[in-house]
């Protein structure tokens, strides 16, 4: 498809939302045109959160929000490229000017602090605050307060809703701060921390993959939300495509089937 069947595609999709009328007027069409005479949305990620959105060594993305992207490329009708991000520098990275990427996605929460600076999509995924721990302790664990203990050894990868978490609800555990992400399950599986705080979308992907582990709070999520596309503000011709296809999905099935893919729960 030529670049300019494609605006005129876009730009009839924006009309149908009603994002090209009204006070939204001024901002429409600028990203998205942006976005095709690239020929390439620019999408930023993380990389380590399994199994939402994890680069291998080779540099190859997989995952539930790594298709969701590609669902995005398509709809837009460009290529694909990563942009690697971490959740230290996240907001930074989506306000940073010149721009980094267009979005950045991959187990992000939406929340009112983000939505004061930032736009997040429509969720696509629920989401919450839960634990992993050796298969042997379980037991230990029934609720929150059992992890506030000063012989509980905490660990939560740094900058993110995690650590956060921790801080404000564990004051009396013992927190460690581990740098890689998905490198915290083995640290727990192998004793150097008793529990490590994660979500629901990422607990059970470790617990199936490794037998050591455990998620006795599963069922039990400390926190409920959802988990969404992050950008800038002023790209509302950007998220009203984005949303459109959140939207498409849930109607049509493809959504529900993700969630299969990847073992994970269907809230729609």
């Amino acid at each position: 498809m030529k670049k300019g069947l494609r605006v005129v595609g876009i730009l009839l999709l924006l009309a149908v939302l009603g994002g090209c009328y009204g006070d939204r007027n001024q901002a429409c069409q600028p990203t998205v045109r942006r976005i095709q005479d690239r020929d390439t949305l620019l999408v930023g990620t993380t990389g380590d959160y399994r199994p939402l959105s994890f680069r291998e060594e080779d540099g190859y993305y997989w995952g539930f929000c790594i298709d969701m992207a590609r669902e995005i490329a398509d709809k837009l009708d460009v290529k694909l490229a990563f942009v690697p991000t971490s959740w230290p520098t996240l907001t930074d990275d989506v306000l940073a000017d010149p721009q980094a990427f267009d979005l950045a996605i991959g187990g992000i929460t939406i929340t009112d602090n983000r939505l004061e600076i930032m736009d997040m999509s429509e969720g696509y995924l629920g989401n919450g605050k839960t634990i992993l721990c050796r298969k042997e302790d379980a037991g230990k664990y029934t609720c929150q307060e059992d992890l506030n203990h000063p012989e509980v050894r905490v660990m939560v990868n740094p900058g993110g809703l995690n650590e956060k978490f921790a801080r404000a609800n564990l004051p009396h555990c013992t927190l460690i701060v581990f740098d890689k992400n998905e490198e915290i399950p083995n640290q727990v599986a192998e004793g150097h921390a008793d529990v490590m705080i994660t979500e629901i979308t990422e607990a059970p992907w470790y617990v199936q993959n490794d037998s050591r582990l455990a998620a006795p709070l599963l069922d039990k999520p400390f926190t409920r939300g959802q988990i969404g596309v992050l950008m800038r503000k002023g790209q509302d011709d950007l998220m009203d495509v984005v949303n459109a296809t959140i939207r498409q999905m849930k109607a049509d099935g493809s959504l529900k089937a993700l969630h299969d893919k990847y073992n994970l729960q269907y809230a729609y």
